[in-house]
């Protein structure tokens, strides 16, 4: 049984390592050199969301009264004030980690453990700092995009800082206090509660994006950058090369003289509407939409 298992794994491990060195000349896209072998998870995603996730959720605010996914999502948002405040102080963000504390120990001790939002009452709203965010301060690039499964799309700095944003959760080390198997079930509860927050969002994905997988990614990307920044990322090369109102030279052979002649690009704008479970809000559920309009030549 054990020979069984172990010729498994090594299997597993072998297909997955040939997936992605099949993949790895399959892209031009220099921020997804992966492209084709992320496609191929986010479509086994895309299935497991279909037949799992989505209907769990989807009992779930059916069967929980309105009043108590509020308290639901305010109580995980709390949890994860902990994190933002380590990130915060690891970042030497002394301001933001009073703040940021300030508003935990509220919600803790006034809200009941976290089920009542009373720190957005009192001036302190949600924010977002994890490792991911901690270690781009440090100037760690963010690296290509993968896909993971069930997991979903980051970059592979974030990848690695979400292990220790999870090790930082009090989800995490509270199962060392409590019977084994419930760190794992609030976990998953808190996995449902975040899939819940996007049912009524994902219709709006679904009609808007013509490629989902790119539509998800290059948002995704976009608010990183924004969060590392704090919502004020400087211009990147990119935005140099394909900022609004850029001009190229052509030969225009009709002038005679063989003049350059400037000419507008011809554009088209997309706008890219986050998603984000962790958006702040007077019930710290809402949800975040930052509408950005990245310029596609």
């Amino acid at each position: 049984m054990n020979i069984n298992r172990q010729n498994f794994f090594r299997f597993f491990v072998l297909l997955i390592a040939g997936i992605f060195l099949s993949g790895c000349a399959t892209s031009t896209n220099r921020k997804d050199p992966f492209e084709s072998v992320n496609r191929s998870i986010f479509s086994f995603n895309e299935k497991a969301d279909e037949y799992v996730l989505k209907p769990v959720a989807k009992g779930y605010t059916t069967l929980a009264p309105e009043p108590a996914q509020i308290m639901i999502g305010n109580f995980f948002s709390n949890l994860n004030d902990v994190v933002v405040v380590i990130n915060d102080v690891l970042q030497l963000k002394f301001d933001k980690a009073g703040s940021d504390g300030t508003r935990l120990l509220i919600n803790t001790f006034l809200g009941m453990g976290g089920l009542v939002n009373y720190g957005e009452d009192y001036g302190y709203p949600k924010r977002h700092e994890d490792f991911g965010q901690t270690l781009a301060h440090y100037g760690v690039a963010g690296g290509p995009y993968i896909v993971i499964p069930i997991m979903g799309g980051f970059t592979l700095r974030d990848a690695g800082g979400s292990l220790v944003d999870v090790a930082t959760n009090p989800i995490f080390y509270g199962g060392f206090f409590m019977a084994p198997f419930v760190a794992p079930l609030i976990g998953a509860a808190r996995a449902v509660d975040e899939r819940a927050q996007l049912l009524d969002k994902e219709e709006i994905v679904d009609e808007a994006a013509l490629d989902k997988y790119e539509f998800l990614r290059d948002a995704y990307l976009q608010r990183r950058r924004s969060l590392i920044y704090d919502g004020n990322p400087p211009r990147s090369i990119d935005d140099d090369l394909d900022g609004a109102g850029q001009e190229v030279s052509v030969d225009d052979g009709l002038d005679g003289a063989g003049q350059d002649v400037s000419v507008p690009t011809k554009k088209r704008s997309i706008v890219v509407e986050y998603i984000d479970p962790e958006g702040s809000g007077n019930q710290d559920k809402s949800i975040d939409d930052t509408a950005v309009e990245p310029v596609v030549p």
